[in-house]
């Protein structure tokens, strides 16, 4: 643009917003705003084969919406009841879905396509939730319905990644050899339901599905049972499953551990952490030694707990089975100083390497103040059912105690948030216990209470617990 013409531009523009600004003030220049977001979900206009079709003989299904839209995760969101060997091949282009069935179809049966959060509008993502294509082989549509709940046994939780399964006219061990003929998912509320079912006995379980494989082929997955066939009318009452971990998983990922060099060879050396605080000892655990190596020798002999003028304390001195850790178990006094004294010759690991020198640890007990008083008051607890009430911190149990009456109290417990769980002791042995499918055993039970304890040192700490 020649300089004439820029500022002659620049005039026009100028005398224009002077003349504007007299009569209303000059206008700010910015982007239009666009309006309100859309957050209206895409209509279905038609499908073909029409919804709750009979005798359908089709192998393409064709849904058309009144706006662009879109499939998002077919894998994760699409369902089909009876499951099939092998899922549709679902496509989209502008308005319109397409579903190719792969299956060949059952003989006077019901089927149901939910697509769940799949299908979308193009432009701003609202799903046609939970949209449903329901069509029979047969000459009516099946409409019966099973519902239920899925709790964790063991802690009384919910999980939403679980799935319920539901097999027909099949024995026990079909869970373990193929998949289902329905399957349901879990709501965040650890609710699930089984639409468009003809009437009939079948049987119920619950899975969290490592492998994919929809059957129960390991004892570390979470699985529920049904302890009897159930019976599927139109009075069918919900089922309650309590899933459960029949052997813990106990697998750790390895790696390969890198050479030692450098700042690492200081590893060699066998040293010790006391499990002090602040160089404080709780009154309540006992003070323990971890070692960087598992040792070969060990003589508890010549380590002494002692006061301050080094005067013996009565006091027991083990090992654990991993040989690395150390426990120093005596009846802590509170506010006193105390003295453990380690020889250099005390133990020693596989490669004989001992401590380097003789070593006294020096360290005091905390006081009464530094914990809190506890008082629960229970209504509504059988203590028939053999109660154990749990404090859970950091999703890790600390304390189990049996509860024998309808209050419990304790002068010295740790400050912090904790969790209260309370578990149904069947076997009265004190802890959890898992059920066994082989033996149709069904796991012990616990509640986890709606609301956290919140225990404050130096105060009495109080709560009514209403299950």
């Amino acid at each position: 643009m020649r300089i004439s013409h820029f500022l002659y531009f620049i005039t026009v523009v100028f005398v224009s917003c002077f003349v504007s600004f007299l009569v209303t003030g000059c206008a700010q220049i910015g982007a239009p705003t666009g309006g309100p977001r859309d957050s209206i979900p895409p209509e279905l206009v038609s499908a073909t084969p029409k919804l709750l079709s009979t005798n359908f003989t089709a192998n393409k299904i064709t849904l058309v919406f009144n706006e662009y839209v879109d499939v998002k995760e077919v894998q994760t969101n699409v369902l089909v009841s009876p499951y099939p060997k092998t899922n549709p091949q679902v496509d989209f282009k502008l308005k319109t879905v397409t579903v190719k069935l792969k299956d060949t179809l059952l003989e006077n049966t019901t089927y149901a396509i939910n697509f769940g959060n799949a299908i979308q509008d193009n432009n701003e993502g609202n799903p046609f939730r939970n949209f449903t294509y329901v069509f029979s082989t047969g000459n009516t549509i099946d409409s019966l319905q099973l519902g239920g709940q899925v709790i964790i046994a063991e802690t009384g939780k919910k999980d939403s990644t679980i799935i319920a399964l539901l097999y027909r006219n099949v024995d026990d061990s079909a869970v373990q050899k193929r998949k289902p003929n329905y399957i349901a998912k879990l709501d965040s509320s650890g609710n699930f339901k089984f639409t468009n079912l003809s009437a009939g006995s079948y049987k119920l379980y619950a899975l969290k599905d490592g492998d994919g494989g929809k059957t129960y082929n390991s004892k570390i997955e979470l699985f529920g049972f049904a302890d009897s066939e159930v019976i599927v009318s139109d009075s069918s009452a919900p089922i309650t499953l309590y899933a459960f971990e029949e052997e813990k998983d106990i697998k750790k990922s390895t790696t390969t551990a890198p050479a030692k060099t450098g700042a690492q060879a200081a590893d060699k050396k066998l040293k010790y952490t006391p499990s002090l605080s602040n160089n404080e000892q709780d009154l309540l655990t006992n003070l323990f030694l971890t070692l960087n190596h598992p040792l070969k020798t060990f003589d508890p002999q010549k380590i002494i707990l002692t006061d301050t003028n080094y005067n013996k304390i009565n006091s027991t001195i083990t090992i654990d089975s991993t040989q690395k850790i150390i426990k120093v178990n005596t009846k802590w006094k509170e506010e006193n100083n105390y003295r453990l004294l380690v020889s250099k010759d005390a133990f020693s690991d596989s490669a004989g390497t001992a401590l380097a020198k003789s070593d006294t640890i020096k360290f005091t007990t905390k006081k009464t103040a530094d914990y809190g008083s506890i008082v629960l008051r229970f209504s509504n607890l059988k203590l028939a059912e053999h109660p154990v009430l749990q404090f859970v911190k950091d999703q890790e149990i600390y304390r189990s105690v049996a509860i024998t009456a309808a209050m419990w109290s304790d002068k010295l417990f740790p400050p912090g948030d904790y969790e209260l769980r309370i578990l149904f002791d069947n076997n009265n042995n004190g802890k959890w216990d898992p059920g066994n499918y082989g033996q149709k055993l069904q796991p012990e039970r616990a509640i986890t209470l709606d609301t956290k304890l919140n225990i404050k040192a130096n105060w009495d700490n109080e709560r009514d617990v209403k299950l």
